[in-house]
């Protein structure tokens, strides 16, 4: 039986959340009035087909995007009245982002990708090199860390991308389709890191299209045409 954590306080609410496109002379609806409320150490698994809405809603929830129309409050805050800098600081301290893709600076060592997100943040060099190996310790990569993303394997490439989004300590780790690119074994040992980091208190919304991946979530949100079709314990 796995263990499943008291959630903690409402941070996300979202309610009649509209989101269209326009493509020329044809207007899409990405998203269609969706409501949804997400409490912090919950471990939630957004799923869709392609096009369902997903990807938008991904980007809605990390302050990436704005909606249409809807209301969307962050820990009692409406987005769409904050600032550039204040979506910023909420970007940058409350949400630690895992793409698909890795996302890491090539010509960098797995130590100088995880520092990044501090040198933005204004930290002083030997607090974000300390941090910085502390999150690369975390995931299993202290005796890596001066190795570039061409010398680790996929999965350790993304090990260090979690590092990167653990590193300025955020509330909430979004992370998009972050197996999509690595092999099953390596998958499982990637979300057996994300079981561990729910463990240790941290808000986990994972964002993708394999019921196998959405599974070790503790609540599963399906989208489709833009509506969620469901949204109940796994």
């Amino acid at each position: 039986m796995r263990s499943r954590r008291t959630p903690g306080p409402l941070v996300i609410a979202i309610e009649g959340v509209t989101k269209l496109y326009r493509m020329g002379e044809e207007t899409i609806h990405a998203l269609r009035g969706v409501a949804l409320s997400i409490r912090r150490n919950e471990y939630l698994a957004i799923m869709g087909p392609s096009g369902s809405g997903k990807s938008t809603l991904m980007n809605m929830l990390g302050c990436l995007d704005t909606p249409t129309a809807g209301r969307y409050e962050f820990t009692g805050k409406n987005v769409a009245s904050m600032t550039d800098d204040e979506l910023a600081e909420i970007r940058n301290r409350e949400i630690g982002f895992v793409f698909q893709t890795f996302n890491l600076l090539p010509r960098s060592d797995a130590l100088r990708n995880v520092e990044l997100p501090l040198i933005y943040a204004g930290l002083g060099r030997r607090e974000r090199l300390d941090r910085a190996r502390q999150a690369l310790e975390a995931v299993g990569l202290g005796e890596r860390m001066y190795h570039k993303p061409n010398e680790l394997s996929g999965g350790q490439r993304q090990r260090v991308a979690i590092a990167r989004a653990l590193v300025t300590r955020p509330s909430i780790i979004l992370a998009d389709e972050p197996t999509g690119n690595l092999d099953s074994r390596t998958g499982v040992e990637i979300m057996a890191l994300f079981e561990q980091l729910y463990e240790q208190g941290n808000t986990i919304i994972v964002v993708t299209h394999e019921e196998d991946i959405a599974r070790h979530a503790r609540r599963i949100v399906r989208l489709r045409d833009g509506l969620i079709e469901s949204d109940a314990e796994a």
